[in-house]
């Protein structure tokens, strides 16, 4: 990385920076539901929202949201069902946990008021450094800069930063970028404006340099035939990959579903009982025995319903779904997980991870069951 980073863009360069984006951004935004009104709480959803989960993907699920759960003590009173509900297919289901968490402390520390300090804000369950300078700047309008994805990458071509990001040398510097450029006095829209501009414009392959309102300063576009190559980043490991049996288990009109713990990957989320299997062991067999072992029940797997892929940020899941019939015994979760049997159309009800929803929507095309209403 070039050390003098810092001092390409002089004063009256960095103010012509400033305007020529903050123009841009007037005339070029996006209508998004949550920059119609500056309500820290809308803010606040949509920030945690958009972690890691693109725009046209957060936008019916945060008119709904919003519809369901208009305030934070709406929010922090709700059963978390209900909330996972809300937030079924969107991913990243801790994102969800944390909100209920959170509005919880907000109704009871703070009299249902988003904190406007950065102490304070910080201190509240799934809020790191860049969702508080987000909500402070845009919410509140404090001097406080912001760096996602779409900043470092605007900023890794724009000064020609050649490091990898995610080095900590690295990400310091880009942090000090994003402060000395900040449009202070309009931070919220300064901030918004950059994150426009790397979703829009300086995108990660064919950004559109020509439509770019700060082009000129740009030292990518000058030094490089092929801007994109910004920001460098480490090759990425191949996600291992699990083999998941589960079983659709029946008993007369009833299905039995299972609850995972609430603290980890898919915490609070249903599921139908099974579990990975492992090589070279065959599916009918390991979830007639998983049945019997974790849940005390005795079953007959059936038939097999559909085969599913699902990719995890950390994980590919090829997920295969069968049909078993209950026999006798009474479902109690070894490790304590909450079982119920449920009418298979009211299965809707219940939040259930992507990947299940697909294997109930197969089931049901197969005429496994009425098909449930309720999914998102």
């Amino acid at each position: 990385m070039d050390a003098n980073a810092v001092n390409r863009l002089d004063a009256h360069q960095t103010n012509a920076f400033r305007r020529a984006l903050l123009d841009w951004y007037g005339e070029n935004r996006r209508d998004l539901p949550w920059r119609r009104a500056r309500d820290p709480y809308a803010v606040w959803i949509s920030e945690i929202m958009l972690q890691q989960t693109r725009v046209d993907q957060v936008r019916p699920y945060y008119d709904r949201f919003m519809v369901r759960f208009p305030t934070a003590e709406h929010l922090g009173k709700a059963p978390l069902e209900d909330v996972l509900k809300a937030w079924e297919g969107m991913g990243y289901y801790a994102r969800a946990r944390n909100l209920h968490r959170a509005a919880q402390r907000v109704v009871g520390e703070h009299g249902g008021q988003i904190p406007d300090d950065a102490a304070r804000i910080s201190d509240l369950p799934g809020i790191g450094p860049y969702t508080a300078a987000a909500i402070l700047s845009i919410a509140f309008g404090r001097d406080c800069p912001v760096v996602d994805g779409n900043v470092v990458r605007v900023l890794s071509r724009l000064f020609h930063l050649t490091d990898n990001p995610a080095s900590s040398a690295a990400r310091k510097r880009i942090d000090g970028l994003a402060g000395r450029l900040l449009a202070r006095g309009r931070a919220g829209d300064f901030n918004q404006a950059m994150m426009e501009l790397g979703a829009t414009v300086c995108t990660p392959r064919q950004p559109r340099c020509g439509d770019c309102p700060v082009s000129p300063y740009c030292e990518a576009r000058k030094m490089l035939p092929d801007p994109s190559v910004l920001p460098r980043k480490r090759p990425r490991k191949q996600r291992p990959h699990h083999h998941v049996a589960a079983g659709i288990i029946r008993r007369k009109e009833e299905v039995l579903i299972v609850r995972r713990p609430t603290d980890g990957l898919l915490g609070g989320l249903w599921e139908f009982p099974g579990g990975v299997v492992s090589k070279g062991v065959e599916e009918e067999t390991f979830l007639a025995e998983e049945m019997k072992n974790s849940l005390g029940i005795d079953v007959r797997v059936d038939h097999a319903v559909a085969t599913l892929r699902h990719a995890f940020t950390h994980f590919e899941m090829t997920l295969q779904g069968y049909s078993c019939s209950y026999l006798e015994g009474v479902a109690l979760h070894r490790d304590g997980n909450e079982c119920r049997w449920v009418r298979f159309e009211d299965l809707g009800r219940f939040a259930f991870p992507r990947a299940y929803q697909r294997l109930i929507e197969a089931a049901a095309e197969r005429n496994e069951g009425p098909r449930p209403a309720g999914f998102a």
